[in-house]
This record gives C-alpha cells, sequence and structure tokens, in this order.
C-alpha cells in the first residue's frame, strides 16, 4: 500500500511538473526562426491542402521530413493562429520523452528511485524545457526515438528479466516509434541518440539474439518503410526539387556553422544546475568504485561520452544541437545522486562536491529574487503583491534546499532544484518575455488587420530577401514581384507592398509615375529592444497599397 501511494505520488509529482516545464506560459517567449518556418508551412497546408508536398511562402519546403508540420497543420485546423495550442503539441512530445526516459531508466536499473531522479535531473534541464515549448522539429525527432529505444530494450532484454516476452510487439512499437523519429527531422536522432545508446549497450550487457531475428527484421523494415515513403513520393512527383534540396542540406552540414571540434567543450555548462556533477560524472575511476551499480553507470558515461565526440564530428555545430546529450547526462548525474542516497557516510571528495553543487544553487536562489525585483517588479511588469509572494517562495525553497543538504535527503534536494524551475516557469518565464521585449514594436501582424488592406494580397520585391518571421507575423503569404517591371505589378495591383525603403527608393521612378501609392504603416516586427545586438533593420518595413493609375 505504501509503494503504491509513493508511486502515486510521484507520478503526480511528475506530471505536475511536466505541466510547468512545457505548458504554462507557453507563449509567453517569441518565436525563433525554425518555429517560424514550421508554423508558416503548417498555415499553408491548411490552407492549400498540400499535405504531402508542403510549401514555405509559396515555394516547396522539403528541406526537413514533414511530420512535426502536419501535426502542427492538425493543430493549426483545430484552433487555427493560436501560438499556446502549438507549444502545448510540442509539450505533449516533451512530456512523451520524458515518460520514456523514465521507463528506460526504471528498466536498466531495476530501481524506481533512480528512474525517478534521472526523470527529475532531465526535466530540469533548461534546454530541454526550451524545446519543449517551441513547436519545431527536435523536440519530436528525440522524443520518438526514446519510445523506439525503449521498445529495442525490450525485444533485446526482456528474456533476461521476464518467461514470456512479447518480441514481436516489441520489434514493432520500436520500428514505429524510430520511423516516426525519422519522418520528424531525418537520421539526426539515429546518429545523436540511437548510436550513443548502441555504443553504451554493447560495451554494457551484450543481448542473447536466439530467436530474436524475425523481430529485429520488423524493425528494420518498418523504419526503412515509414523512413522512406515520402521522399518516394517526393522523387516521383519532383524529382529535380528534391535532388536540389539533398545537395544543399549536405552541403548545409559541411558549410554552415562550421566549428572547430572542440565547439563543445564547454558542454556541461548546458545542464544548468546539474552543470558541476555532470562534470564529476566523467571521474569514472573514481564512482565506478563507489556507485550502487558501477556497469549500469559506466554504460551511461559511455553513451554521453559518445554523443559528445559524435556531435564533435559534425563540421556544423550549434549549441541546441547538444539537446539529446541530456539523456545520457541526466542517467550519469542520477548515478551520483543515487550514490548520494544509498551511502550515509561519505568520503571527502565526494562530500566537498555535494556541498559545492549545493551552495552553487543556494546561491541561485538568492540571487532569484534580486534578479525579479531589478528587471522584473523594476520595470512595472509584476506588482508589489507579486513580488513579495516569489520571494516568500524562494526562501521556503532555499530553507528546503539547506534542510535536504543537511540532513543528507538526496530526492528532497533534487526536488528543491525542480520547484526552483517550477517557480521560474510560473511567475518569471511570462516577466522575461516581456522585459527584453522591444517596447517600440510595431507588427505588420496589426496592420494586415486593417480593412483597407485585409483583402489585398501581399507582395515584396523579389530583390529583397524577406524575413519568414514577416510572412509569419502577417499570417499569409507575401510573394516576389519584379518592381522593375511595371506589367509585373500591373498583374497583381492593387496590392500591398512591403519594402524595406520608402517606394521612392525601392521602385524606380519611371515605374512608379504609373502608380498611385498610399503609405499604410512603418512596421518594426524586431522581438529586441534597439539598444540589443540583434536588433536588425531586416524587420523594418514600410506597408503601402499599390494601384495602378488610371
Amino acid at each position: 500500500m505504501n509503494i503504491s501511494r509513493r508511486l502515486n505520488e510521484e507520478t503526480i509529482w511528475l506530471l505536475f511538473l511536466c505541466l510547468a516545464a512545457f505548458f504554462i506560459n507557453n507563449s509567453s517567449l517569441p518565436t525563433d526562426i525554425m518555429e517560424t518556418r514550421n508554423i508558416v508551412t503548417a498555415r499553408e497546408i491548411v490552407a492549400d491542402g498540400n499535405w504531402l508536398v508542403p510549401t514555405m511562402n509559396g515555394v516547396l519546403r522539403i528541406e526537413k521530413p514533414p511530420l512535426p508540420t502536419w501535426i502542427a497543420a492538425v493543430v493549426e485546423t483545430l484552433n487555427p493562429r493560436d501560438l499556446s495550442t502549438q507549444r502545448s503539441a510540442a509539450g505533449l512530445a516533451a512530456a512523451m520523452w520524458t515518460m520514456f526516459l523514465y521507463f528506460v531508466g526504471k528498466y536498466t536499473t531495476r530501481r524506481r528511485d533512480y528512474a525517478f531522479i534521472s526523470t527529475l535531473v532531465f526535466i530540469t534541464c533548461y534546454n530541454v524545457i526550451l524545446m519543449g515549448r517551441s513547436a519545431t522539429w527536435d523536440i519530436y525527432c528525440h522524443a520518438f526515438m526514446m519510445g523506439g529505444i525503449y521498445y529495442l530494450m525490450r525485444l533485446l532484454y526482456d528474456d533476461r528479466y521476464y518467461a514470456h516476452s512479447h518480441k514481436w510487439r516489441w520489434g514493432l512499437l520500436a520500428g514505429v516509434f524510430m520511423g516516426l523519429s525519422f519522418m520528424s527531422k531525418g537520421p539526426v536522432s539515429f546518429y545523436a541518440l540511437l548510436l550513443p545508446f548502441l555504443i553504451a549497450m554493447l560495451y554494457s550487457v551484450r543481448p542473447t539474439m536466439r530467436g530474436k531475428g524475425g523481430p529485429l527484421a520488423l524493425l528494420i523494415i518498418l523504419t526503412l518503410v515509414l523512413s522512406s515513403w515520402w521522399y518516394i513520393v517526393l522523387w516521383i512527383t519532383h524529382p529535380e526539387m528534391l535532388h536540389y534540396v539533398l545537395n544543399k542540406e549536405t552541403g548545409a552540414w559541411s558549410n554552415h556553422n562550421v566549428r572547430p571540434w572542440y565547439y563543445y567543450w564547454r558542454f556541461f555548462s548546458e545542464m544548468g544546475a546539474w552543470a558541476l556533477l555532470t562534470l564529476a560524472a566523467l571521474i569514472v575511476p573514481y564512482w565506478k568504485k563507489r556507485v550502487p551499480q558501477p556497469r549500469q553507470y559506466t554504460a551511461a558515461v559511455v553513451m554521453l561520452v559518445s554523443s559528445l565526440v559524435l556531435l564533435s564530428l559534425m563540421p556544423e555545430k550549434k549549441m541546441r544541437y547538444l539537446l539529446p546529450m541530456c539523456v545520457p547526462v541526466a542517467y550519469s548525474v542520477a548515478h551520483i545522486l543515487l550514490y548520494y542516497k544509498d551511502r550515509h557516510v561519505w568520503d571527502r571528495f565526494a562530500d566537498l562536491l555535494f556541498k559545492i553543487n549545493g551552495t552553487i544553487v543556494a546561491l541561485v536562489i538568492v540571487a532569484m529574487p534580486v534578479l525579479i525585483h531589478l528587471f522584473v517588479y523594476g520595470r512595472g511588469i509584476i506588482d508589489h503583491g507579486t513580488a513579495i509572494f516569489v520571494d516568500v517562495l524562494c526562501l521556503a525553497v532555499l530553507w528546503y534546499l539547506i534542510r535536504s543538504m543537511r540532513l543528507h535527503k538526496i530526492i528532497d534536494m533534487v526536488n528543491s532544484v525542480a520547484i526552483l524551475f517550477l517557480i521560474a516557469e510560473c511567475f518569471m518565464i511570462k516577466s522575461i518575455g516581456m522585459a527584453f521585449g522591444n517596447p517600440d514594436k510595431h507588427s505588420i501582424h496589426e496592420v494586415v488587420k486593417q480593412e483597407n488592406v485585409k483583402h489585398l494580397p501581399f507582395y515584396h520585391p523579389a530583390s529583397e530577401d524577406l524575413r519568414i518571421e514577416m510572412v509569419y507575423q502577417a499570417g499569409r503569404k507575401i510573394l516576389p514581384v519584379d518592381v522593375n517591371n511595371l506589367n509585373d505589378i500591373a498583374s497583381k495591383a492593387p496590392c500591398v507592398l512591403v519594402t524595406r525603403e520608402p517606394l521612392s527608393q525601392a521602385i524606380p521612378a519611371k515605374v512608379l509615375a504609373h502608380l498611385d501609392t498610399i503609405k499604410v504603416a512603418q512596421c518594426d516586427d524586431n522581438v529586441h529592444p534597439k539598444s540589443n545586438k540583434h536588433y536588425s533593420r531586416q524587420f523594418l518595413n514600410q506597408i503601402s497599397i499599390v494601384k495602378v493609375k488610371k
């Protein structure tokens, strides 16, 4: 009864943390370029019905597999133009990833407390939180792959634990989930998550393969079919475009955002509250003699190092590509925390490490009220009562952390970090979005609602690169037009023209002489203030109505 009750309490707590991490205030932060591309493509799928061959602002968009965009299109159909709902779909994928991470942790160690701790570590990595609040491809591909890994483990290892293993069921499910992962972002998660797992698995416990050939063949066939059918359709319908895109994407991996091999040397700093323990977990000779399950711990570190090495081998590098590393980091750190939980007497190094890590977290808790008063309350974003309430919560968490450290209650200590993130997600994310936004923003999103333009088509000069964020904010296509060609403009007029420069500079005088123009608005769609280095003239546009003189 007590075990069942505790299990229910842990489940409810994890569900509540998922709710806070991925759903509460999920529309507060501005969209990034990847998110806008996905949603713009989804809107055009709904508007034009081009599900198999989607477009983005009227141009074929086949650089990425379409599953996340299809999901976004379904959401768009159910609740149009709602960013919160779009991000909630990604939040469900993040929650699914969290669930399968728990299942894999419990399966590999046969310990529920380990699975619980590793899940708490995972859900308090800010990369996971940010990507779980963004309607992009990454969260889907890794979430589906985590499911594929879990069912692959059931297929390969169930005969070690159960008298009757359902090999065909696990092969079927693993193949479906891995195929869906490929349909979400191609081979990314196969390389960054599955391959490190396979390396760690082969190092740890090699499975017996007797009687598993058929289910493995089913897994491979299903993965290949689900991964390739859409590309086969494109090869039949748009072979030249597919060839062009494949060459472009291949070139991007080797020519775009190229960084040196050591670019990820500070990977541990991306793990936030667990940065120090992530670094400490790499001291294998020390921990291998102390952790409760040395083989499983070593396998987790092998997976971590393999993932880091594989990502470092790729020429193109971005910090957000470290997202799948949160999985082996969570597992590795959880083994260290499990050592602290099981052993009541620690040696000098372990004790010092524990105190330093706790002190760092305590300093962050102390800093939070100061930051809130300086950047949130000081700017009038929240009222005095809310600021005081958050101060009291932070003090309570600080007391809870200190108490858990003094009594060596490890799960309580990890929970204090989770509560700290909970406070930030409930009370600070919305304020952060407002505090660092552009106070002078005047978006095209408001202009398109005006009666004099809402029924007109939108265009931009073909000689100017239009930011896709403008298309997202407008909520409609903004197609190119040759402003040097009067016939081209006349065939589209009356229309709305979106230009970076005034019309007298954007359109040649000989063409402009035949046009009637009305300036509607000057838009600033920058999400950052003018003082920010990311403020760009590309988001400053003049909106004008253009007609041909009679």
